[in-house]
């Protein structure tokens, strides 16, 4: 983070989902401004049934970042047990963009000039022996929007990672490329040329046709990243082609992916050998927190960006361990997939706070942006916890008027900034609290990273030892 402490910044749109569809035979753009802020649309009209990412045994999410001002960048991609491949093909995407932007960073000189990265993910199917998730980036270094969509699909008959163009038979894509020309004819920015020269040459086509998703109702949609196929200033462009229209074009992995998405079979076996999940800590707090942090030394430790599979259920050990409290702030992405932790936080005496759902430098976005990031969190926080959080922590410490006047929840910053995202010693972060820590301290640290939670035993044994009781934040700024 930034040197000083209060205001770090950093990245933008998550989650993002194309708003703008146009059916077969009509026209229209989409525009990144409005990416990422609408929920999914609801079923027969929207690109896909809802997925519970809680539902998938064994799920990891991959987590990514930086938040050194000069080069700000958050990733999420999904690990799926028995998706090996996939899980390959988007950590060599992700890993790439995270090059070409670092290299753009430098050569920025580090001024901060290039803007963020933000990469999001959203699960299309996870169903049967059927994987598709798209993976959203919003790069600030690119030119135009900076915008550009992938999905990413996996057959689990077959053993294979499948790219989008894996849905459409080999005998089929003439007629199915002819009927997208067709259909984009006509439209602001496009011409026959520029078609053309996008379609014909092989070696482009999967590159051009890589957004590709099954509606609830069995259709397909094709999105074009802006300049895809068009003017960059025209934006980007969908089509969506019906159920009948389509199905007869569909691979055999495109069938049973179609019929997955429009029937879900409820669970998703991809052929992995049974992975173990961390389990989740039961402790449970003996009742509310009476500390008087007028009368004895307090300090809140607050954790960003989780919850994470593993380091999240070890934290929560340590934390249970000391009989300490802390203060959660988590990103809507991981509470979707992982509920059962963020109930064990709260069950164990600790405060759940909102993150937003993907990680974005709120104050880049809109007012409604904001809105949809924070309210889309809250929801999935009191769907896991039965209780709506009433603090919010935006990302990098970002804020403005427009930000707060966005949201009812009070935002919280901090006065002890460890770097931990920096420095992955665990002596080293735990130095960084023990070192410098003073009465009512807010402490910020980071549960996606092992080096973190593992620096923590030796800070609540220190602390411990001086005298120190650990706090949730709202606690703390009640009693102070």
């Amino acid at each position: 983070m930034r040197t000083h402490l209060l205001f770090p910044s950093l990245l933008l749109l998550g989650s993002l989902s194309l708003t703008a569809a146009c059916s077969s035979g009509s026209s229209g753009t989409s525009d990144a401004s409005t990416a990422g802020v609408r929920p999914e649309p609801s079923p027969g009209t929207g690109p896909v049934q809802p997925v519970d990412p809680s539902k998938i045994k064994g799920l990891r999410i991959v987590n990514a970042g930086s938040e050194d001002s000069s080069c700000p960048f958050a990733a999420g991609y999904p690990d799926v047990p028995g998706a090996q491949a996939m899980t390959a093909a988007m950590k060599k995407d992700v890993d790439g963009r995270l090059a070409t932007f670092r290299s753009a960073c430098d050569d920025g000189g580090g001024a901060g000039n290039v803007g963020e990265l933000n990469i999001s993910h959203q699960f299309l199917v996870a169903s049967g022996d059927v994987l598709g998730v798209r993976l959203t980036t919003q790069d600030g270094s690119a030119a135009g929007s900076g915008l550009s969509v992938r999905t990413y699909w996996y057959d689990g008959k077959a053993g294979a990672y499948r790219t989008a163009l894996g849905l459409i038979g080999g005998d089929s894509r003439d007629a199915f490329v002819s009927a997208l020309k067709k259909q984009l004819k006509g439209r602001d920015g496009t011409d026959a040329d520029t078609m053309d020269a996008a379609f014909t040459d092989p070696s482009s086509l999967a590159a051009v046709l890589d957004d590709m998703a099954f509606t609830a109702d069995g259709g397909l949609r094709v999105t074009f990243d802006r300049g895809d196929i068009g003017a960059p200033a025209a934006g980007s462009y969908v089509v969506t082609l019906s159920r009948a229209t389509v199905t007869p074009w569909l691979s055999a992995f495109g069938k049973r992916a179609q019929q997955q998405t429009v029937r879900p079979s409820g669970s998703l076996d991809l052929g992995a050998a049974a992975t173990p999940t961390p389990a989740v800590p039961t402790h449970t707090a003996s009742g509310d927190d009476d500390t008087d942090c007028k009368r004895v030394r307090c300090v809140a430790l607050t954790f960003d960006d989780g919850p994470a599979a593993q380091e999240t259920a070890t934290l929560l050990t340590y934390l249970a361990q000391y009989r300490a409290r802390a203060t959660f702030f988590t990103v809507g992405q991981n509470v979707a997939a992982h509920p059962d932790l963020v109930r064990a936080e709260a069950r164990a005496g600790n405060e759940v706070g909102n993150h937003s759902w993907s990680h974005p430098d709120l104050t880049k976005l809109t007012a409604e942006q904001v809105t949809y990031q924070l309210n889309r969190t809250s929801a999935a926080i009191k769907a896991a916890t039965g209780k709506a959080p009433t603090l919010f922590r935006p990302p990098y410490g970002a804020v403005t008027d427009t930000v707060r006047h966005a949201t009812k929840l009070s935002p919280v910053l901090w006065t002890l900034d460890t770097e931990d995202w920096k420095y992955p010693d665990a002596a080293k972060v735990a130095q960084s609290v023990v070192g410098k820590v003073k009465p009512n301290d807010v402490v910020l640290m980071h549960d996606i990273h092992a080096t973190s939670v593992a620096a923590i035993p030796e800070i609540l044994r220190t602390l411990s030892a001086r005298g120190y009781h650990f706090v949730t934040v709202s606690h703390l700024r009640a009693t102070m």
